[in-house]
C-alpha cells in the first residue's frame, strides 16, 4: 500500500488525537517538516558539513539524525527511506497533497487539489486510509 500524504499547516500537537486513533487502528503515521525550522544541533551540523555519512544524537528516548545530501531532496526518496511502514505522513510545508485542517467540531477537514472539501471524524479518516487509493500524492 502506498504512503498517503496530507499537507498540514499546524503544529504537531494539533494532530495528537488523530495519531492516537491511527495507532489504535494499527496504522503508522509519520511527520515530515519541509518548512523553515530550527537548524539541527551545531555538532551534528558540523559533522554533516565535513562529509560524514550520518550524524546522530541519541539522548533518552529520542534520536536526531542529520544526513547530508547533494542537491535538493527528492520527496519519493525521503518517504521510502524514512517512512516505510507508515500509511500516512503529515507534511508541514509545500507539497502537492490534499490539505488537512482541524474542524471546530473536533473532526477534520480535507481539501483536495480542486478545492473540494470533505469533513471527516478521525475514525472516518482511518477508514479512508485503509483504501488503497486515498489519499495519494
Amino acid at each position: 500500500m502506498k504512503i498517503g500524504l496530507l499537507r498540514v499547516e499546524d503544529e504537531p500537537g494539533v494532530f495528537a488525537s488523530l495519531v492516537a486513533t491511527l495507532t489504535d487502528a494499527g496504522l503508522r503515521c509519520g511527520w515530515l517538516d519541509l518548512s523553515e525550522g530550527a537548524p539541527p544541533p551545531e555538532g551534528l551540523e558540523t559533522a554533516a558539513a565535513i562529509g560524514v555519512l550520518r550524524a546522530v544524537s541519541a539522548v533518552g528516548d529520542r534520536t536526531v539524525v542529520v544526513k547530508p545530501v547533494r542537491g535538493n531532496f527528492v520527496l519519493r526518496d525521503l518517504l521510502s527511506e524514512h517512512f516505510r511502514g507508515c500509511r500516512l505522513v503529515l507534511v508541514r510545508g509545500e507539497v502537492d497533497a490534499p490539505v488537512l485542517r482541524p474542524a471546530v467540531d473536533g473532526g477534520w477537514r480535507v481539501t483536495g487539489p480542486g478545492g473540494d472539501e470533505e469533513a471527516l471524524t478521525s475514525e472516518e479518516l482511518v477508514a479512508h486510509l485503509r483504501r488503497p487509493t486515498w489519499p495519494l500524492p
